[in-house]
Order: C-alpha cells, then sequence, then structure tokens
C-alpha cells in the first residue's frame, strides 16, 4: 500500500536527511539524482520537502506588444497545491531569475512547500524572514521580463542537472538536493529508513572506539 504524503512528509523530517537518500537511490540505480552542488538553499537551518511541479524557461530579449510575459508563470503558481514545490528550469546563461518575494508569498497561500530553481531569486531578504524554502543558482536582482520566459508547464525537465517530472519528490537540506523518481518513492523512503536505523547502531559503536574495517565488515554501512 502507497504511504500517503502526510506519512511520507512526517517519516523524512523526523528520521531522515538528503545524503543517506541519496545513497539509497544510488543502490537502486539512480545515479544521477543529486542536483549541482552549485543548487544551494537560501538558507541551510530549512528543509525543502515536496512534489514537483515543474516550469521550462527559454531566454528571450524582448517582449513584444500586448504581451503578459508572466501568463505561464502566473498559471503555474495559481495551480499549486498543498504540499506541491514549483521547479523551474532555466539553462545556464544566468540571465534569468524566476524567483522571489511576491511568488513566494503566493505559493505560501496556496501551502506550496517550497521552491527549486537552476536560475536567480532575488528579494532573498524577505524570503529569509519568511523562512520559506528555496534552492536556487544563484543570487541577482534580474526581473524576467525581457530576459526569460516560462514557455510550459507540467512538463518533463532539467533542473541542475538532474531530469524532474511533475510528482517527483523533492528533498533538499543543507547538504543538496536530491530528486525521487514517483516510482521509486515508497521503496527509496522505506530502505532510507532501514539505512538511517543501521547507521545509528554504527554510529553507537565507533564512539565506543570500533574499528572502521570492523564495523564495515559486521553492518556493511559507511
Amino acid at each position: 500500500m502507497a504511504l500517503r504524503s502526510e506519512d511520507i512528509f512526517s517519516q523524512i523530517r523526523d528520521k531522515l536527511y538528503v545524503a543517506v537518500v541519496s545513497d539509497v537511490l544510488d543502490s537502486l540505480g539512480f545515479m544521477n539524482q543529486a542536483m549541482s552542488p552549485r543548487i544551494r538553499p537560501l538558507d541551510e537551518g530549512v528543509m525543502l520537502l515536496g512534489y514537483a511541479r515543474t516550469g521550462l524557461y527559454h531566454d528571450v530579449y524582448e517582449v513584444k506588444d500586448g504581451e503578459n510575459p508572466y501568463e505561464v508563470e502566473i498559471a503555474l503558481v495559481d495551480d499549486l497545491k498543498p504540499g506541491e514545490v514549483p521547479v523551474l528550469g532555466c539553462g545556464a546563461t544566468g540571465r534569468i531569475a524566476p524567483w522571489g518575494e511576491l511568488l513566494s508569498t503566493a505559493s505560501v497561500a496556496r501551502g506550496a512547500t517550497g521552491c527549486v530553481t537552476d536560475g536567480l531569486v532575488r528579494d532573498i531578504r524577505i524570503i529569509r524572514n519568511m523562512g520559506f524554502p528555496v534552492f536556487h543558482g544563484g543570487i541577482g536582482p534580474l526581473d524576467t521580463k525581457g530576459r526569460g520566459k516560462l514557455i510550459e508547464m507540467d512538463g518533463p525537465i532539467a533542473c541542475g542537472g538532474v531530469r524532474v517530472r511533475s510528482g517527483d519528490l523533492m528533498f533538499g537540506d543543507a547538504d543538496g538536493l536530491i530528486v525521487i523518481p514517483r516510482e521509486v518513492q515508497d521503496e527509496t523512503i522505506a530502505k532510507a529508513l532501514e539505512k538511517v536505523s543501521a547507521e545509528n547502531v554504527t554510529r553507537e559503536e565507533l564512539a565506543k572506539g570500533a574499528k572502521l574495517k570492523d564495523i564495515y565488515d559486521k553492518y556493511g554501512v559507511l
């Protein structure tokens, strides 16, 4: 039976951390689920956890007469559900800052639990004061208007070097951010909980002076 979202979130927040879940994904053959090290949290003390809602940006160099350059961006944020996280793929040009304080405020009001982008983020003092989790590819003041445009929502994207689909589980802490594919979510969480339990035992024995080799030979955990 699939776990409910609230059960999954509770177990992850209480017992897991990104590194151990990343190890489990590796063991399941998903070796490219950690976003680039340049994707960092605005606040390292805040965990990000939620289901992806993807958005794909591309570079533009003008705003056409009568065009609303924010049309799809607005539609994505207005459609967010509790427990979801906008994940915005912006490419590598560094011209696009898709996230700021007003979108954070609107997302919180809809129950969203964070934002992930490989683009830039701005209004960072206000977002930090809000306690809203944001992982970003840089900080800059640039508006997207005339620089970038969201052209598609809920399609597969690349963000931070990882393929992301709407419905994948995003998990980030101070170590970085990983994407848990939806089809292996429950298995991944179950195995991660088992691994954490084993690590707790090994930690206790190491603290008492046991040698790393003996512990690894005994438990196979490091």
